[in-house]
């Protein structure tokens, strides 16, 4: 069942996402090779916690951690541990937090050092796809419209478009309906209206789609053992149109980028 939310739930649900992407910006200074994924996740845990939130991810489903941490061949769902980061590895962060009742759950996946060029290209066409989904998700348009923008941007430069895991709706659960798959047809799906609010998080990886699932039950890898980027954003229809909701520039600002992507998804622009 889809939860259309009104114009004051969705100023709630803007709060939930900008701590996380707030969140975010603080690992983005922390991130090089030698750092451990626990540190980061207790920071993140903390931080949330400050901001009077509580961690979405923690125990939900029973999840150990604050953060899904995700290195290089990694999809999503990776558990924070003790193993420090190496120069030239890549990392998707993924993190959820709970305030007043509704979830912002919004994801990134950093360089670690210097990164290969075929992996830069990888994290570079995916967060474009994003923007390409984002565009899409608009009132009167459909499920399928948000995925073939995606994958068709995706799959043009060769990449597997994960299958088996997808974005989804959010509100009070971090689940809602609908299922918002990164491959689809034009037309298809369930219709997109007003106060409709979702994650759209394209996972792709730099060779085949297929994925493996390690014995903790959590982490998801590719197939092949090639890297895999994710990114992910809040989003709102708000008059007809996608509006974001969470924001990538508190991680641009700690990482001295320089961006206008998120330009045409605000009504006004946001003050850093």
């Amino acid at each position: 069942m889809i939860h259309l939310k009104t114009p004051e739930e969705i100023e709630l649900m803007r709060e939930s996402a900008l701590i996380v992407s707030k969140t975010l910006g603080i690992l983005a200074n922390e991130i090089k090779p030698g750092i451990t994924t626990l540190y980061l996740d207790k920071l993140a845990e903390t931080f949330i916690r400050d901001q009077g939130a509580t961690p979405g991810f923690l125990g939900l489903y029973d999840f150990p951690n604050t953060l899904c941490m995700s290195p290089n061949a990694q999809v999503v769902h990776g558990i924070p541990n003790n193993t420090p980061l190496k120069e030239g590895a890549i990392i998707s962060i993924d993190c959820g937090a709970l305030k007043n009742g509704f979830y912002g759950d919004h994801a990134y996946t950093f360089e670690v050092g210097e990164v290969d060029k075929a992996t830069q290209k990888l994290l570079k066409i995916t967060k474009e796809s994003l923007y390409k989904g984002i565009a899409a998700f608009k009132a009167g348009n459909r499920v399928g419209d948000v995925g073939y923008a995606i994958q068709k941007h995706t799959e043009n430069e060769g990449y597997g478009v994960v299958r088996e895991l997808v974005g989804h709706g959010l509100g009070r659960v971090m689940h809602e309906d609908p299922e918002m798959p990164n491959y689809g047809k034009r037309g298809r799906g369930k219709q997109f209206k007003e106060g409709l609010v979702v994650a759209i998080e394209p996972m792709i990886n730099l060779g085949t789609h297929r994925i493996n699932q390690l014995r903790d039950g959590w982490t998801i890898l590719t197939a092949d053992g090639k890297p895999s980027a994710h990114f992910e954003h809040d989003v709102a229809i708000v008059d007809g149109k996608p509006e974001l909701l969470s924001t990538f520039q508190y991680i641009y600002k700690a990482l001295g980028i320089t961006s206008d992507e998120e330009v045409p998804f605000r009504k006004e622009p946001l003050v850093i």
